[in-house]
């Protein structure tokens, strides 16, 4: 009988362990004894600078309030993000937030969060079709109407404008172009070059303006989906000597961007209170959690279902206000944004 219930017990011994060792452990669900709310964040990438600043702001409110978050990068791999929210749900956080690599991916891995009582918010980009607790983000069109209005006293009744956007699976960018277009319509521009950038890979916006450098010379201005796509545009402009002369637009307010507005390489940017963004976000995390959504909030529809957002104001930043907007709000510092000038 001892020597039965031996190897019944070292049988029991390596059950739990092959399990930790296989990840079944992160099946389990929460005992209920730890009541602090766990929060993952799931990011599209950390290349672009904005979105260390998020990842950054949003964990130290969280904290503040007195949640835990796991972070997990994608660095823009759709199958990568698809296993990071699997992994997720798996160790059961009461929240999710997503900033989505492709926003049309991802209506399994939101649908089983639901099944197992996660809130789901979706993150700057909204998950289409896939009905998310809470959508929060910028006023995209309203971003791509501060770039087109922006450059009304620049460019003139039937002149070019090249476009150089975002991928088409990000939401945002449809959104951002669909508020440049609708200026650009009423002041009755051209635009006459339009491309998307795969995975916001800024060295292909560097590609397209050197194999379209002849194009690019009969445009008034270039749209850009992002300043780290402006960047590069901008480093092609150089090359080919006309980098200042070809207004170029952007958004983010990246401090290399700001640095290119005061040096006059670059024309504007769009800012957006990062800092606010990331806050709300994480009150609305603990708010989910703790009580769901108890106010009402004005919607949107996701393709298929209204989902409540929130939106958060950008604002047109140009040399003429970047003190004021920029430095005077500790956005960037001014020895930081002036560092090239004297």
């Amino acid at each position: 009988m001892k020597n039965k219930i031996l190897s019944l017990s070292l049988i029991l011994i390596l059950l739990f362990t092959t399990g930790c060792k296989t990840g079944i452990q992160a099946e389990v669900a929460p005992s209920g004894e730890d009541d602090t709310i766990k929060i993952g964040f799931s990011i599209d990438s950390l290349v672009v600078e904005r979105w260390e600043r998020d990842r950054d702001v949003f964990v130290t409110k969280a904290k503040e309030l007195g949640a835990e978050v796991n972070i997990q990068n994608a660095s823009g791999d759709v199958s990568t993000q698809e296993k990071q929210l699997r992994y997720l749900i798996n160790k059961g956080v009461d929240v999710l937030l997503i900033v989505a690599a492709d926003s049309s991916a991802f209506y399994d891995e939101v649908e089983e969060a639901h099944r197992k009582g996660i809130k789901v918010i979706a993150y700057d980009r909204l998950l289409v079709n896939s009905n998310a607790d809470l959508y929060i983000s910028f006023d995209n069109a309203m971003v791509g109407t501060l770039m087109a209005r922006s450059l009304t006293d620049r460019v003139l009744v039937g002149d070019n404008i090249m476009m150089v956007n975002g991928p088409t699976t990000d939401n945002n960018v449809a959104l951002v172009s669909e508020g440049f277009k609708r200026v650009a319509y009423d002041e009755r521009w051209n635009i006459t070059d339009v491309t998307y950038i795969d995975g916001w890979k800024q060295e292909l916006a560097y590609d397209y303006i050197n194999e379209n450098i002849d194009a690019v010379k009969n445009v008034s201005a270039i749209m850009c989906g992002n300043d780290a796509i402006a960047g590069q545009v901008i480093k092609a402009l150089s090359e080919n000597r006309i980098a200042g002369d070809i207004p170029v637009v952007g958004q983010d307010a990246d401090l290399d961007a700001c640095q290119r507005i005061v040096e006059g390489s670059q024309f504007m940017t769009v800012y957006k209170p990062i800092d606010i963004l990331a806050e709300t976000a994480a009150e609305y995390s603990v708010k989910l959690a703790k009580e769901g959504l108890s106010e009402e909030l004005e919607t949107i529809n996701d393709g298929k279902y209204n989902v409540p957002c929130l939106y958060i104001m950008p604002y047109a930043v140009t040399k003429e206000n970047i003190d004021e907007m920029i430095i005077e709000s500790g956005f960037h510092m001014r020895n930081e944004v002036y560092l090239n000038v004297k």
